[in-house]
């Protein structure tokens, strides 16, 4: 820790920011600090610490984490700031105030530009040649000949450093740098001109100059060629899709004036300067000159570096929101309803490579494998239908999970021949269900699945990880980076590094929330329960196998390198079925066990009698258990764990029911009723997995009959719904559905039921040069064109 944070009125100062953002007061965040500083992670805290917090959840958590990183690098940075004003010898009483009370480290930056060391400038070199007192007279008073004034800081010769000021033209430029440089440094300046651009600027991108729009790669970008929109207002999709166009040298983005100037004519900007600067043209002998200033200070100080910095704004709100996106789509993936302990045949299909298939138990645990060749070239139908239906046979196989890649289609309608073919024979009834297989790849050929796996081909592991996240998408995907697993947009042009940490974080309160088989759990899953990593998971697993299964919690300290710490940290979220303790199968952490205790004296139950007795527990006052550590909150969880032991928050499991004979994008029609899995979502709709290789789109204003402004707020991931088929454009493979089952398909394709299709958008602004909005792709063809790049 720097000697910055090492103070504690500035840790104090910092807390008490954060309290303010979260509408908490001061003791909660200087609890929660403190945890987290003694190694605390936020599961723990939000789920074990409510008292010492005063109930902050896991969100709050999440987010005072993340600004006490910001607000600490901050404070480290004002330091560094502070002293190297200092050390200048320019550190005023007003500065510093100025600077102790920069809330951000723009506003920061901003103020020490003027003092940062920086290479030589023209404005330096002017004020070392003695030029300064021309330019502040000349600003001054307006009324001066700037030419008269000039010819007496004329020099007779030029300067050893290769300076030339031996001509009135030549120190006029002088002045003019030394003012621009003072002026482009003012951070009042700088801040209002952000703000006043940051409302009122546009966004404009063209095609960029001889690019083909024909080309398929190109035309992706059809909606950005002749595109302009107010820049507060672009949506996180659009923004990122302008920005990997200009990436790829196929826009040109600028950052454009609500007016643009005519040729020869002071723009809106250079108004604003001079209105900040206080002056205006008074036809005063020095008017013409410093208007020249204000213009140059405009086109070469300061444009281009506030549109860098309006750009970088734009693209981290951006980002903001489409990691949002990716994270909100990975949970609902995560938290998945799952089909539990059944045994499960996974399908890989695959055309002319064959359709992989794998059989697991009822514990995952890999029974037989094979390729049968169902598909071109062979279309060995028949025998691939006589080999799976003896593979469910023998195994009594009660789900069959298929992969939704290539031939995903094709491969479903096999397996439903063989629940036809098995449907006398069986004893128990079989289902088929249409799972993503994103990631599938990625985990077959990872180092943990040659491990868990070491004699089965690389081929055939997908198809068991697509049976495994079947049983439990939670424990299959834990095993896979989350960002193979394709829930995100524009995820390869986001910050990397804060798409992974809220991946993580993501998937750790996911983990922690479900609660994890101590004596089951694969060693990816164990490393994201609070408080254990990736070694001392391993090291559980290695002791599980030397040992034996665990028998009660407490055995988890014999496990090398995990120390009290850990345990306090990971115990509460551990499960062990069957064991020796009965509390072991809940969330009920082994440091309240004495209260259970007390509880159990004063019910007179045993603790399996008092499990699930829900009448008794209702009736229980939490006040009356509390005790040092451990008040009214903490015993009010522990008697709802003990109300429902061992539950999983996951929804029940449910199949979605594709259609007979719908097999290709060709076979649907407008009106048809569907029911399909929402496999993405994005603020401008979701997308609908159908089984038909290609997904369709549900546009926002179709989500309801109300006005929705983000798609999150009706469906989520793994969702199963129904939709209408509203038009299908089987040349682009594209897909209109409504959830609006009331919608006509011909009345949508007349416009005459998108009531909600423009109460969302943007207005767009008229003028010379600018789309207009008459000329505008329909929401519907725009939020197509966003999917394409989402896939990409």
């Amino acid at each position: 820790m720097s000697a910055a944070l090492q103070d504690p009125s500035i840790q104090q100062k910092i807390n008490q920011v954060i309290a303010r953002e979260l509408g908490a007061v001061s003791r909660q965040v200087d609890a929660a600090v403190a945890l987290l500083d003694d190694g605390a992670t936020v599961p723990f805290i939000a789920r074990y610490r409510k008292e010492v917090t005063g109930g902050l959840d896991d969100v709050q958590l999440r987010t005072l984490h993340e600004r006490l990183g910001y607000l600490r690098e901050l404070e480290e940075r004002r330091s560094a700031v502070l002293k190297s004003i200092d050390e200048q010898g320019k550190l005023s009483p007003a500065l510093q105030a100025a600077i102790g009370q920069a809330g951000t480290k723009q506003e920061l930056e901003d103020l020490y530009l003027p003092y940062k060391p920086k290479r030589r400038t023209k404005g330096q070199i002017a004020r070392e040649a003695g030029l300064e007192p021309l330019a502040e007279l000349l600003f001054a008073e307006p009324g001066r000949d700037p030419q008269q004034e000039a010819r007496a800081f004329v020099q007779p010769a030029k300067g050893e450093d290769g300076s030339d000021f031996t001509s009135v033209p030549a120190v006029l430029d002088g002045a003019r740098d030394i003012l621009a440089e003072r002026w482009a440094e003012d951070s009042a300046l700088l801040q209002a001109m952000r703000q006043w651009l940051w409302q009122t600027g546009l966004l404009l991108s063209r095609l960029a100059d001889g690019k083909n729009q024909e080309d398929p790669e190109i035309a992706k970008f059809k909606d950005y060629f002749e595109y302009d929109e107010p820049i507060h207002q672009v949506p996180s999709h659009r923004a990122l899709a302008v920005f990997r166009g200009r990436g790829l040298d196929i826009l040109t983005v600028r950052l454009a004036q609500e007016i643009e100037p005519e040729p020869g004519k002071p723009s809106l900007a250079e108004g604003r300067i001079a209105g900040h600067l206080g002056w205006s043209h008074a036809q005063r002998p020095a008017d013409d000159w410093i208007r020249k200033v204000v213009a140059w200070t405009w086109r070469v100080k300061l444009s281009l570096s506030l549109e860098r910095d309006l750009f970088a704004r734009l693209r981290e709100s951006a980002e903001t929101v489409a990691i949002k996106v990716f994270g909100d789509n990975l949970r609902d993936l995560l938290l998945a309803a799952p089909a539990g302990q059944r045994a499960v045949m996974g399908l890989d299909p695959g055309i002319r490579t064959g359709v992989k298939v794998a059989v697991v138990d009822a514990t995952g645990k890999l029974l037989e494998t094979a390729t049968v060749y169902p598909h071109e070239p062979r279309r060995d139908w028949n025998g691939a239908l006589h080999t799976l239906a003896a593979l469910c046979a023998r195994h009594k196989v009660e789900l069959v999970a298929i992969g939704n890649g290539t031939a995903s289609r094709e491969t479903d309608r096999l397996a439903g021949e063989v629940l036809k073919l098995l449907a006398d024979k069986a004893d128990h009834a079989m289902q088929k269900v249409v799972v993503s297989e994103a990631g599938a790849s990625v985990y077959s050929a990872s180092a943990y699945a040659s491990e868990e796996m070491p004699d089965v081909d690389v081929s055939l592991r997908g198809a068991v990880s697509i049976a495994r996240r079947l049983q439990d998408p939670l424990a299959e995907l834990v095993k896979i980076d989350p960002k193979s697993i394709g829930v995100g947009q524009y995820q390869h042009d986001v910050n990397q590094a804060e798409l992974a940490r809220t991946l993580d974080a993501v998937v750790e309160d996911c983990v922690n929330g479900v609660g994890v088989d101590l004596n089951t759990a694969s060693a990816p899953l164990l490393a994201r329960v609070s408080g254990l990593s990736n070694t001392v998971a391993r090291a559980v697993v290695r002791w599980r196998e030397s040992n034996g299964a665990f028998r009660n919690r407490q055995q988890l300290l014999k496990v090398s390198g995990l120390g009290p710490k850990a345990f306090e940290q990971s115990a509460g979220f551990l499960r062990i079925r069957g064991g020796d303790n009965p509390l072991d199968i809940t969330g009920v952490h082994p440091e309240t066990y004495p209260v259970v205790e007390s509880i159990l004296q004063a019910t007179g139950q045993r603790v399996d009698e008092l499990m699930g007795h829900s009448a008794l527990l209702q009736s229980l006052k939490p006040e009356q258990f509390a005790r040092d550590g451990f008040g009214a909150i903490t015993v009010s969880d522990i008697l709802g764990e003990l109300e429902k032991p061992g539950r999983d928050p996951r929804p029940d499991f449910v199949v979605a029911r594709f259609n007979e004979g719908i097999e290709d994008i060709a076979d649907l029609k407008p009106d048809m009723v569907l029911e399909g899995t929402v496999s993405n979502v994005a603020q401008f709709g979701a997308f609908i997995d159908l089984g038909v290789h290609q997904d369709g789109l549900v546009h926002v204003s179709q989500l309801s009959n109300r006005f929705v402004n983000d798609a999150r707020e009706v469906v989520k991931t793994g969702q199963i719904v129904k939709v209408k088929v509203l038009e299908v454009d089987v040349p682009r493979k594209r897909i209109s559905l409504s959830m609006r089952l009331d919608v006509s398909a011909a009345r949508h394709a007349q416009g005459q039921d998108n009531r909600f299709e423009s109460a969302g958008r943007n207005a767009r602004h008229a003028g010379k040069g600018r789309g207009q909005e008459a000329a505008a792709p329909s929401a519907m063809q725009s939020a197509f064109a966003k999917l394409q790049q989402l896939k990409r």
